[in-house]
């Protein structure tokens, strides 16, 4: 058996390395290093696949989020709904604009973004909701869109784990992860569902003046080189990253239907384990599983069994043990213990296994029955 790993991409790109290395080496041969044509092609076939007008790559997945906020016009002072449990970028670019980050807590099931939990942090001061599509799938992105109406607010969609996931609406339109909102972001972090060798992000939106504005501020804010026409930032995506994104898009659904099937056999083998929470699926989401995340019953050791695993061979991650709230910058005078619950309870009781495109059946088998062994065993 092949050595279990949380992300194979040495596997995965052994499977498509001739279209990569020729992809490469036509950025190499043409000197387009910057801003070349492989660049617009990429967008244009991502702009393509997700049904959106307008595709910005960026050099990250912060980058995607910051820019966006920055393009939205807003001022030091405003707030900004985010949940609590997720990535740290989400906030992190909300403080570092001046802007005041306001926490919600997460349904316990999905853990996404709690509608209600958003109704209720509602201010004046509200001018925007960033929704996290945690884990590879959407939130409840329907009401959420609802609430910001009311309220007037922007939706900035952070679909940094969720590219390629699909939203049904209540009246069958069916649209992609991060194409719902006023802009949407992504990352191409090697790790995610589609991954570069390197750093990469993208900003997606369907608004034209919206998407002209966020191309001058990633362009360090010229419309027309050398003017200046506001404070921008230096944010780009290189050839050669799209170069090998623009392959892997065309096995981007395959991709996503590997990891439903490996997730379809975690499913199956935890069914009948009272110990064990497999992922709940939001019935209006297509789920692309970033990450396979269990939650565990309260009387398990989930640092004893992630440890446990560890040994076994079997890795496994933990996403995430202390909710941003909770945090050293972020918690300040506002924040405390309880104010969250299930945020917090979800902090000490998930755990991620291995997931990804290249996972067999004997992995599987391997992983799940590894799990079940020792999950008795790590009770407090």
């Amino acid at each position: 058996m092949r050595k279990i790993q949380m992300v194979d991409l040495q596997s995965q790109y052994e499977q498509i390395r001739d279209e990569i290395n020729r992809g490469i080496q036509n950025v190499i041969e043409s000197a387009e290093f910057v801003k070349g044509g492989k660049i617009v092609d990429f967008q244009h076939h991502l702009e393509t696949y997700l049904g959106v007008k307008h595709v910005i790559p960026v050099g990250n997945g912060t980058d995607a989020l910051q820019i966006s906020l920055m393009a939205l016009g807003l001022q030091s002072g405003d707030e900004v709904i985010t949940p609590t449990f997720t990535f740290v970028s989400t906030v992190e670019v909300i403080a570092l604009l001046g802007l005041k980050p306001v926490f919600v807590d997460v349904d316990p099931k999905t853990f996404c973004m709690s509608p209600q939990s958003v109704r209720n942090a509602v201010s004046s001061r509200t001018k925007a909701i960033i929704p996290v599509h945690l884990f590879g799938q959407n939130a409840d992105m329907e009401t959420l869109l609802t609430i910001a109406k009311e309220h007037n607010l922007f939706v900035v969609e952070d679909a940094c784990q969720s590219i390629g996931a699909e939203y049904t609406f209540s009246n069958g339109r069916q649209v992609k992860s991060g194409c719902m909102g006023m802009v949407g972001c992504t990352s191409f972090f090697p790790s995610k569902n589609l991954g570069c060798y390197g750093d990469g992000g993208a900003i997606f939106t369907n608004n034209d003046a919206l998407a002209d504005e966020i191309r001058c501020i990633a362009n360090h804010g010229m419309h027309k080189r050398y003017h200046y026409d506001r404070i921008g930032v230096n944010s780009r995506l290189d050839s050669i990253q799209a170069a090998v994104l623009d392959v892997k898009l065309n096995y981007l659904d395959s991709y996503i239907a590997s990891r439903q099937r490996a997730a379809a056999f975690y499913d199956a083998a935890f069914s009948r384990c009272q110990l064990i929470t497999a992922p709940a699926r939001n019935p209006q989401s297509t789920h692309v599983f970033h990450q396979y995340t269990i939650q565990l019953a309260e009387s398990i050791d989930r640092d004893a069994l992630k440890a446990a695993l560890n040994e076994k061979g079997v890795p496994a991650m933990i996403y995430y043990p202390i909710p941003l709230h909770l945090q050293k910058a972020y918690s300040g005078e506002v924040y405390k213990f309880g104010d969250f619950p299930v945020a917090e309870r979800l902090s000490t009781s998930v755990i991620s296994l291995p997931m990804h495109t290249e996972l067999d059946g004997e992995q599987l088998q391997c992983i799940t029955d590894t799990v079940l062994s020792l999950v008795e065993q790590c009770k407090r």
